[in-house]
């Protein structure tokens, strides 16, 4: 079955196709073939036997109940000269064409010898009836003709004829013998070779289809590594590659959602814009591979902070980041705010340029509210970005939050 292993899929489908039809087609034409050869002996058997020995039991009808009968009739003077010649004339006529109708089907050479003898007598007493009739045209009656004669010639046609007849019986009986073991006989054959098609067919689908479900197999694997894979490259699309936190494309994406959902349930949003200080300076004196190392340290630390489900933390771009807060008030904002600032300046990576402190600090601006339908989107971003320019501006290493995003409200840790 390698063939098949080797046909694609749509191929697998079709060689399916042409194999049942194949199958269905073979069966068709058996069936025509040997309904034909049910016909050929039906026909043998009705119209081979049948009407043969119809048609001598009406040529004896006629000898019995025409010619004898009209001979009867003569010698008691019931019918006319001319009546006489009319009905002898007419069943000799009807006797001559049913001999000639049932001369003329196939006969077998076993019994061509005794329809020659056959005829011979049928010949012989139409003579007979002929000579009687050539009699009676001549004298205009018949009462001269001996009964006894009469009744000898019917007999003896009698008898050859309904031997005749016998054997045709016989061998209707014999053709219906024989059409009845040709049924049996094609009965057992169609049946044996419908199981061995159906069985053939059976064996190459359970291939076809064990193959086509190989493919399918394979094919749901590759959807699945295909689907891994697109969700790598979603991830990516999603990741900063640096610090491996969640991009600004990403943000744009959950600030909406959250917003949407913050303004369905009427429940508290926070955004936090935070800014490393003096990062620039930092930069110039140690270099950007380890103020690359530094950004990796800060977003290691949010990232261990904010664990919860609906704590969201972005790289917005250089040293900026951005956290979104659900469902959680002012209060538990500012202390998240708080832990971490101190949870950066604790780490203790050493920034000598630093006007605030000896170590890397950073600066948070942040909007904490209840979110409703007239909560602009921007101005939420915009009034987080006042904030942090307010902490920067007092001081730095501290957080600023406002819960009125019409008119800020300073709160200095």
């Amino acid at each position: 079955m390698k063939f098949i292993e080797a046909l694609k899929l749509r191929s697998k489908l079709f060689f399916l196709f042409i194999l049942v039809t194949s199958g269905l087609v073979t069966i068709g034409v058996m069936g025509a073939i040997n309904i034909g050869e049910m016909k050929k002996n039906l026909d043998s058997l009705y119209f081979g036997s049948l009407v043969p020995v119809t048609e001598l039991n009406e040529i004896l009808q006629t000898y019995h109940g025409n010619l004898a009968n009209v001979i009867y009739k003569a010698k008691s003077n019931e019918l006319s000269s001319q009546e006489i010649s009319v009905q002898i004339q007419s069943s000799l006529k009807k006797i001559n064409e049913a001999w000639k109708s049932y001369e003329e089907h196939f006969k077998r050479d076993e019994e061509l010898q005794y329809v020659e003898y056959v005829d011979l007598e049928i010949n012989s007493i139409n003579d007979y009836f002929t000579n009687i009739l050539v009699m009676n045209k001549k004298k205009g009656n018949l009462e001269h003709i001996s009964i006894k004669v009469l009744e000898k010639n019917i007999l003896s046609i009698h008898k050859t004829i309904k031997k005749l007849i016998k054997y045709e019986v016989e061998m209707a009986m014999y053709e219906r013998k024989k059409f009845l073991m040709t049924y049996d006989a094609i009965i057992k054959e169609v049946g044996l070779v419908l199981v061995v098609i159906i069985f053939g067919v059976l064996i190459i689908s359970f291939y076809v289809f064990k193959s086509i479900q190989k493919d399918q197999t394979k094919l749901e694997i590759a959807t699945k590594k295909l689907k891994r894979a697109n969700k790598k490259l979603e991830n990516v699309s999603y990741t900063d590659t640096l610090t491996s936190l969640h991009n600004r494309r990403y943000f744009n994406f959950i600030y909406d959602k959250e917003l949407k959902r913050a303004k369905r349930d009427k429940r508290f949003i926070t955004f936090m814009m935070l800014d490393i200080d003096f990062f620039k300076q930092y930069n110039d004196t140690y270099g950007h591979i380890q103020g690359d190392v530094a950004l990796k340290s800060v977003a290691k630390i949010l990232k261990e902070l904010l664990k919860r489900p609906s704590d969201y933390v972005f790289r917005l771009g250089g040293e900026e980041f951005g956290v979104i807060l659900s469902d959680t008030d002012e209060i538990n904002s500012s202390k998240v705010a708080q832990k971490i600032c101190d949870a950066i300046e604790n780490e203790n990576i050493i920034h000598e340029s630093s006007t605030v402190n000896d170590f890397i600090t950073i600066s948070i601006g942040m909007v904490c509210c209840v979110a409703d339908e007239a909560l602009d989107e921007e101005l939420l971003i915009t009034k987080a970005d006042e904030m942090l320019y307010d902490a920067k501006k007092n001081g730095r290493n501290r957080f600023v939050i406002t819960t009125d995003i019409s008119e800020a409200k300073e709160i200095a840790a």
